[in-house]
């Protein structure tokens, strides 16, 4: 399919590649339907999350292993059951960002990561009960790592 971007103009996506989010992103409850898209240079590890229905509405999002490879998030027993797995192991999570100038200001949220089912195309934006982890964690306090846990 044919979408329009906010970061990438328009672009050719495959269908089967949209994330489907039942409950929507906190705040957008009413954006169902997301592509998951590499940023250039980002080597897999910043992506961003494009709206499907909205093309302005696009979420800057990280694999929190690469700047956090003991990152361990815990989904309850309902959230993983609507993501129809077992084990939060079986889910790719992502955390959303907050861009700032200069990008050492930024911030990501650890708390309240994406969890994909990557089998499905389900996914869900959930609220860690445990682990410590901030919203608004700043980017700087990371020590870049090129080893994670990619999805």
């Amino acid at each position: 399919m044919r979408l329009k971007t906010k970061y990438f103009g328009e672009i050719d996506c495959p269908e089967s590649d949209m994330l489907r989010f039942p409950d929507g992103l906190f705040g957008f409850e009413e954006e169902k339907e997301f592509f998951l898209l590499p940023f250039e240079g980002g080597e897999g590890s910043l992506l961003c999350f494009q709206s499907a229905a909205t093309p302005g509405l696009a979420f800057v999002a990280m694999n929190p292993f690469s700047l956090k490879p003991d990152y361990a998030p815990v989904l309850s027993g309902r959230e993983l059951e609507a993501l129809e797995v077992e084990r939060s192991e079986d889910l790719c999570f992502y955390t959303l960002c907050v861009v700032r100038s200069p990008v050492s200001d930024s911030t990501v949220n650890l708390r309240c990561p994406v969890a994909v089912n990557d089998q499905t195309r389900r996914a869900m934006q959930v609220i860690l009960e445990g682990g410590g982890y901030q919203m608004h964690h700043p980017l700087s306090g990371f020590r870049r790592t090129e080893e994670g846990a990619p999805c």
